[in-house]
């Protein structure tokens, strides 16, 4: 994550995911600066004119969806904006992730805030309240079929500006109206064009790519780092990363973690111990790292890229240019998301499914030293066995979970809107691949340091002495049975908690070393 500023104007800084997620964990203050206020006051101006001269424009005089010839009066035009909010106010489900929510707020700001939406000043301060006292609308999970915006999920992130819905405040789910007693605020009286305005837009989706591109950077990060300490375990090959071989298939991805890799294994004794081996060939779990773990870096490169987009875009409807020019278009579709998304829950689903390959490589015994199973006296014990039957699983499900969304559509609103991207449900699943590849890392990473601690007296490189002393620190070596679920909550938490790149970063900065891998400020910073 790129090191975030301490401020942001919304609607004139360049937002990126690593930012969105610093406005939201409270490290960085989002603004309105005075350039986005003049642009905002005149684009709400200029809705208000378009009312007052009495021109069809759709969303600001007319109904919504199939009903966008019907006619809506000047005076009718603010109950219009409230009602859209109540009727399309019918997510199901659990609610989203709080953060999730928060980052909702973050997108759909920075988005109204270039003044081409017709938002009033004074809502785009009530929604900057709401981020800056963390008092988070609840929205429900399902609901959004990715086009026409997420209508749903939006409509239950807004519902409080006029006093309905709910919010998690300071750790404890209120009604919005409870909200406003504590507080002393009042509801708003939304103006022409405002309701439509707010559930317009791919925020739900988008939000769930900022967690997808922050999560997944994660896991692809601590997935080399467990994939070397697997090789010394099983004393592979240091020959498939050599830059000769990459330099002759390019690719950005193949091009990072096989120097990444190799940098891990530098100045290892467990290497040089058997440099002259006979062994050929390794299996492909270890010998294809840089291309398995390569070619999702660069899925994940592929959402970065399209999101940091998207962040910066203007995605509700009508677009206001001016009095003479509003567009209805539609730049609330989510496919250019949605599409990513689904290849980015693949390219999760891969680094847990090679993953558990390697698992299952270090039970079978094959590597001189490491006794099959892990441990030394089985029978009795039944050793690392049953962890592999876990990883087995939960690869299973992933791939299950990775039919693409994006390739479904039902049409929508009486047939006006006839395609629909899914990309609500794509960031949805995306995030449940992770969340299981992070147990897949955590179960390798719990063998790889086993299989590691055969090797000695010898000794690794810096870098992974360090991060095998951080395992060690939280889970034993194993000489006999014991209840190992407590040692996998243990290991999800140090995947969680990121233990194992932060032991990396402490030894550069210990030892004042500098990795100079290529592709480095793509792959690790948004």
């Amino acid at each position: 994550m790129r090191n975030a500023p301490k401020t942001f104007n919304f609607g004139e800084d360049h937002l990126t995911a690593g930012i969105a997620l610093s406005i939201a964990r409270g490290t960085t203050k989002g603004l309105i600066s005075d350039f986005s206020r003049i642009k905002i006051r005149n684009s709400s101006k200029t809705v208000a004119n378009i009312v007052e001269n009495g021109d069809p424009v759709y969303g600001i005089n007319t109904g919504f969806g199939p009903l966008c010839t019907t006619k809506i009066s000047k005076e009718e035009t603010k109950i219009l904006q409230t009602n859209i909010l109540k009727s399309h106010s019918v997510g199901v489900g659990e609610p989203i992730d709080k953060e999730i929510a928060k980052l909702m707020l973050i997108l759909k700001m920075n988005s109204l805030a270039q003044g081409y939406s017709g938002i009033a000043e004074a809502t785009l301060d009530r929604i900057l309240w709401h981020i800056n006292t963390d008092a988070i609308p609840v929205v429900p999970a399902q609901g959004s079929v990715g086009a026409s915006g997420d209508l749903a999920p939006l409509s239950h992130l807004f519902l409080p500006l006029i006093g309905l819905g709910k919010v998690d405040y300071k750790g404890e789910v209120i009604e919005a109206s409870s909200l406003f007693e504590k507080t002393e605020m009042q509801s708003l009286d939304l103006g022409p064009k405002e309701g439509l305005a707010l559930i317009n837009g791919t925020q739900f989706i988008a939000a769930h790519a900022v967690k997808v591109v922050d999560k997944l950077q994660s896991c692809l990060a601590q997935a080399d780092i467990i994939g070397a300490m697997m090789i010394e375990g099983l004393q592979g090959s240091i020959k498939p990363f050599y830059n000769e071989l990459h330099a002759l298939r390019p690719f950005k991805g193949n091009l990072y973690v096989a120097k990444k890799v190799k940098r891990l294994l530098k100045g290892s004794e467990i290497m040089e111990d058997h440099a002259n081996c006979n062994r050929v060939q390794d299996p492909y779990s270890l010998r294809c790292i840089p291309q398995v773990h390569g070619a999702s870096r660069n899925a994940w490169l592929h959402l970065k890229e399209l999101l940091e987009i998207e962040l910066n875009s203007v995605t509700d409807n009508p677009i206001i240019i001016d009095e003479e020019l509003t567009i209805s278009g539609g730049s609330f579709h989510g496919q250019p998301l949605a599409m990513a998304l689904d290849y980015a829950c693949l390219a999760a689903s891969e680094v847990g499914n090679i993953s558990d390959r390697r698992i299952y490589l270090a039970l079978e015994g094959n590597s001189p030293g490491v006794p099959k199973l892990l441990m030394n006296e089985t029978g009795i014990n039944s050793g690392y066995m049953i962890l592999q039957y876990t990883t087995a699983a939960l690869a299973s499900e992933n791939k299950g979970l990775c039919f693409p969304s994006s390739a479904d559509s039902i049409p929508t609103s009486l047939g006006q809107e006839d395609h629909v991207s899914m990309g609500s449900i794509g960031g949805r699943k995306a995030l449940q691949v992770i969340g299981n590849v992070e147990k897949i890392l955590a179960i390798e990473m719990l063998t790889a340091a086993q299989a590691f601690e055969f090797r000695k007296p010898l000794k690794s490189g810096l870098f992974l002495e360090e991060v095998h002393k951080k395992i060690r620190e939280k889970v034993a070596f194993a000489d006999k049975d014991r209840v190992f679920a407590t040692d996998i909550e243990a290991g999800i938490q140090m995947i969680q908690n990121q233990t194992i790149l932060k032991a990396i970063e402490e030894v550069k900065e210990r030892e004042n070393l500098e990795m100079e891998i290529p592709f480095a400020n793509e792959f690790e910073n948004y």
